[in-house]
């Protein structure tokens, strides 16, 4: 879809996050619950991936279609209206999908119990940048938060949140154990 009037896209980091504030508050407005904002594209032609859920969903519960959507054309009364918007840009609305991506604390919080996967610049645990797991919370506050996860020995490892660079629900097809 392709609308909107104004200079370029995002002219400060401090615009961007106002964006996101901004659309984060209206999809909460609408009774959904905001995952995450990922920008993509150029400058003349970005592309705004917004990922919403419901607060309450479960597996075979999720997002549809019209309610995708609906969200999409309640955000293009935003962004048509945004001097900080590009001339043309590409609004994407979706489910955050079955691998779910864990992005807040409260994401860590809801999920915990379920498996997820992380990922990270450096290695994680002893030599690997990608770890699975058990989500079994979050601790800490601030700077100082740490995943905890149950690894396939049984073993807790504590990973602080600064090293995870992406994170998100694991799903396994029924039957493979593996």
């Amino acid at each position: 879809m392709e609308v909107g009037v104004g200079p370029p896209l995002f002219l400060s980091i401090r615009m961007e996050d106002t964006i996101a504030q901004v659309i984060e508050n209206r999809v909460a407005e609408l009774g959904f619950e905001f995952v995450e904002l990922e920008r993509a594209g150029s400058r003349s032609r970005p592309i705004l991936r917004v990922r919403i859920d419901r607060p309450d969903a479960e597996p075979g519960r999720g997002i549809t279609i019209d309610e995708c959507a609906s969200v999409s054309r309640a955000l293009e009364e935003f962004l048509d209206t945004d001097p900080a918007v590009a001339e043309r840009y590409v609004l994407e609305v979706s489910s955050p999908g079955i691998e779910r991506p864990l992005v807040r604390r409260r994401d860590y919080e809801r999920f915990a119990g379920r498996e997820i996967a992380l990922s990270g610049r450096a290695p994680l645990y002893g030599r690997t940048r990608r770890l699975e797991g058990k989500l079994e919370g979050i601790a800490g506050e601030g700077e100082e938060e740490r995943i905890l996860v149950r690894l396939a020995d049984g073993q807790i490892q504590e990973i602080p949140r600064s090293s995870v660079t992406r994170a998100h629900l694991l799903f396994k097809w029924p039957g493979n154990d593996a």
